[in-house]
């Protein structure tokens, strides 16, 4: 399926023009929006992509219409591939579903490293200019140790922390809410750590990035709230919700599939046995099932 995404910058400003143009290229589902491209916490376009399939394709009308920065741009196509979907642009040469589409993305990656790699040349070579003559890096007033300075800087610090966060939040933070308060912490970590796999997330860092979204009201402090007692099941309904989060997020999973990732992530069965027999997986994912806890699909061995 084509799901289209536009964008204007200000609020007399219309995407009518965009809206035609991604109804003419067979977009079935279109989400519109008013924002500086700048900000990257945008609702519509975080709906979009969690409304992507395996197989589904995002379309923009230009580039610009969905990033204003290479880095978000390649963030937003790498989420699209994990997830097996695919992104095109109207009116410039990329389409990740064509070689030359995924040509010309690896052009932009090569860009954007050799972007990086000259930044980090210039500051090396601005510092070691600096010490040449006689100039001591940093603040003066951390230096001086001044609590004015101080402050400011660490207000600085959390403020860069929490865009940081934001700007990654539209690929995790619909997970989390989804699973949050009913999952513990450890199942979505590794619910998070499945779909978003390159932001190297353990449950303090996923807790941390969670909470200064709360303090900055972006998110609800439901999620913050303690999960659910474990039943008496004890580990073994641990199992089962894992075994759960896994199916909600890829519901084609076959058993040999869903067999794989639990033992990647050295998830062994209730029986402590090293590996998932198939039968007893299936017994673990019809139970889950029963719970409301994994979608009603059969899965093929």
């Amino acid at each position: 399926m084509l799901i289209g995404y536009g964008r204007v910058s200000t609020e007399d400003q219309t995407t009518r023009s965009q809206q035609e143009q991604l109804t003419a290229a067979g977009c079935a589902l279109i989400f519109e929006e008013k924002a500086s491209g700048g900000d990257r916490s945008r609702p519509e376009l975080a709906e979009a992509l969690a409304r992507i399939k395996r197989g589904d394709t995002l379309v923009v009308t230009r580039i610009d219409r969905l990033a204003r920065s290479l880095s978000h741009l390649l963030e937003v196509i790498e989420a699209l591939r994990r997830r097996g979907a695919y992104f095109k642009s109207l009116a410039d040469p990329i389409d990740t579903s064509s070689p030359q589409g995924l040509f010309t993305l690896q052009v932009l990656g090569a860009a954007a490293e050799f972007e990086r790699a000259l930044i980090r040349e210039r500051t090396k070579a601005g510092l070691a200019s600096a010490k040449a003559a006689g100039r001591v890096g940093g603040n003066p007033g951390l230096r001086s140790r001044d609590p004015t300075a101080i402050a400011r800087i660490r207000a600085g610090r959390r403020l860069a922390e929490l865009e940081k966060v934001e700007a990654s939040a539209h690929l995790w933070l619909p997970t989390v809410e989804r699973l949050r308060p009913l999952q513990p912490w450890e199942v979505v970590t590794r619910a998070v750590a499945l779909a978003h796999p390159s932001g190297g997330w353990t449950k303090e860092k996923l807790v941390r990035a969670v909470k200064r979204l709360v303090a900055a009201g972006k998110t609800t402090d439901i999620l913050l709230t303690r999960a659910p007692r474990a039943s008496r099941g004890g580990r073994s309904d641990d199992v089962l919700r894992t075994i759960g989060t896994f199916l909600r997020e890829a519901p084609d999973l076959t058993l040999a599939e869903l067999k794989r990732r639990l033992e990647h992530h050295r998830i062994r069965p209730p029986s402590l046995a090293a590996e998932w027999p198939i039968s007893t997986l299936a017994r673990q994912v019809s139970r889950a099932r029963q719970l409301g806890l994994a979608p009603a699909k059969l899965l093929a061995s």
